[in-house]
């Protein structure tokens, strides 16, 4: 067994000199050649301060994952990764120490093991967690996200700037979790994980571990399906405390819950094109991952009872064997009650099955019906945001409509003025005898009007003598003629007349 061990131990050694973790400098943007590992190549907007350290993971010359480091708690704030499935829970576990973290100046560029640290690195531990922090101590160094780099050990989920202090039942659980939730709700609806992004980090609380590592109040996770066609974002808590199970949120519930309230992934994860279906999908499968939980823990609480009534039973069993009749007698009291005993333990057995059922829907019959008020107020709020900001718009727009109007009218107004000047002018630039006839020419006209009837009517009365005068001619005429003829005919009459005898 010894042997093995240094065995194992030598490998470790050996393929911590392959894994790298680069150091970004503060004038560096982003996590480097990591950037890949978080959605459209943006790490998370809120969560990075300058107190923070920003690692790019390398294993034999390529990047794995990044972390964001935190040195005043020594713990990480997140890590990313790229369809990445968690590590057996039988893969042994070592943690490797990032030396530029507390020796700036150190030219180890490669993570060590704590050993090797301690003669190389100035300050180690001054900002971050060493093994020793753990010792003699109710909690393991547990993994945020257990990553495997190889099929045999797996090194990148060693270095402690990916750990957190777990007790040993919720590190169980926890990496139970991730491989439920990996295995059988979000790789299987993000084409196998090829399109899926990970984050996953931890929350501090006040309390930590010797004064050194702080413990955390919750770990949280954060997936990203950027698949075509219509991805998914979701978000999962879970509280240090071993009673609570794995909570399932919406991806803004979960950034309202971490300092900060940053935003996780750019535009939502693509929020406006999220395929509500597959969700659903996954939220049927995190319900029977919560469901498994919850029966674990019933089981978990009734074996301690189990195992002190066996206990009680092998008190009181007697040592020294009975007498022949009071065993007669047992065995036949003892064949009488078993029926009795084994149908009471079934019935009791079928009750709390009942009743945890019971309790199971109503749990979920109560989580829907605060989803849907959640839902519904948030929509409300939404709207109503919505409808003070229209009306805010509006209220501020006002004054700016009534200075346009105002200067409108003021334009307009200084328009009327040049006009009237320019009239004026053109007035003073007219001769002077134009203008004293254009003011006597109403007093010409008028007087000018009697003569001109006068004028009207001499010509009308002309006009009627002359016709009067033509009619007359013309009437006295043709009295002239028929005046002739008659005189002509009457005298040929009486000369006719006079020469009778």
């Amino acid at each position: 067994m010894g042997c093995a061990r240094w065995l194992a131990l030598g490998g470790l050694l050996a393929l911590a000199g392959l894994l790298q973790a680069r150091l970004l400098l503060p004038q560096q943007a982003g996590f480097g050649e990591c950037d890949r590992f978080f959605y459209k190549g943006t790490p998370p907007a809120g969560l990075a301060t300058e107190a923070h350290v920003r690692i790019c993971q390398r294993f034999a010359g390529s990047e794995r994952f990044a972390t964001l480091y935190s040195p005043g708690h020594r713990i990480p704030v997140f890590s990313a990764f790229r369809a990445a499935r968690p590590a057996s829970r039988s893969a042994e576990q070592r943690g490797l120490l990032e030396p530029q973290i507390d020796d700036p100046d150190s030219n180890l560029e490669e993570v060590i093991d704590e050993a090797n640290a301690v003669t190389s690195v100035d300050n180690l531990g001054s900002k971050q967690a060493l093994n020793a922090d753990y010792v003699d101590s109710d909690y393991e160094i547990g993994q945020l996200y257990p990553f495997p780099l190889n099929s045999d050990l797996q090194v990148a989920t060693f270095p402690l700037t990916n750990s957190v202090p777990m007790t040993q039942s919720f590190q169980e659980r926890w990496h139970m979790n991730l491989i439920s939730l990996m295995d059988r709700a979000l790789m299987p609806h993000c084409s196998e994980g090829k399109d899926l992004y990970i984050l996953t980090g931890a929350v501090p609380s006040e309390h930590s571990v010797k004064g050194k590592v702080t413990i955390p109040e919750f770990v949280w996770l954060a997936a990203c399906c950027a698949a075509p066609g219509g991805g998914w974002a979701m978000g999962f808590i879970k509280h240090t405390q071993d009673i609570d199970v794995i909570e399932d949120v919406m991806l803004r519930d979960l950034e309202k819950l971490l300092p900060h309230k940053p935003q996780l992934f750019q535009d939502n994860c693509g929020e406006m094109e999220q395929d509500t279906e597959k969700m659903k999908k996954i939220l049927e499968v995190v319900n029977q991952v919560q469901d498994e939980e919850r029966s674990l823990q019933s089981q978990e609480s009734m074996s301690p009872l189990a195992s002190t009534q066996s206990q009680r039973s092998a008190l009181l069993s007697p040592e020294a064997p009975p007498e022949g009749g009071s065993s007669f007698l047992g065995q036949v009291l003892g064949f009488l009650a078993t029926p009795f005993i084994m149908l009471f333990q079934l019935i009791y057995y079928l009750v709390t099955a009942v009743l945890r059922n019971i309790v199971h829907l109503l749990w979920l019959v109560a989580k829907q019906a605060i989803n849907a008020v959640e839902s519904c107020l948030y929509h409300l709020g939404e709207a109503t945001v919505s409808y003070l900001v229209a009306i805010g718009q509006e209220l501020v727009s006002i004054p700016w409509k009534v200075l346009k109007v105002v200067a409108k009218v003021i334009r307009a107004f200084l328009r009327i003025l040049c006009c009237l000047l320019k009239a004026v002018c053109r007035a003073l630039s007219i001769p002077l005898r134009v203008l004293v006839d254009v003011a006597t020419f109403p007093v010409y006209t008028v007087g000018a009007i009697p003569i001109v009837c006068k004028d009207i009517a001499v010509g009308l009365g002309g006009t009627l003598s002359l016709l009067f005068d033509t009619a007359f001619g013309t009437v006295g005429g043709l009295f002239q003629i028929v005046f002739s003829v008659f005189k002509r005919i009457g005298y040929k009459v009486t000369l006719d007349n006079s020469g009778e005898p």
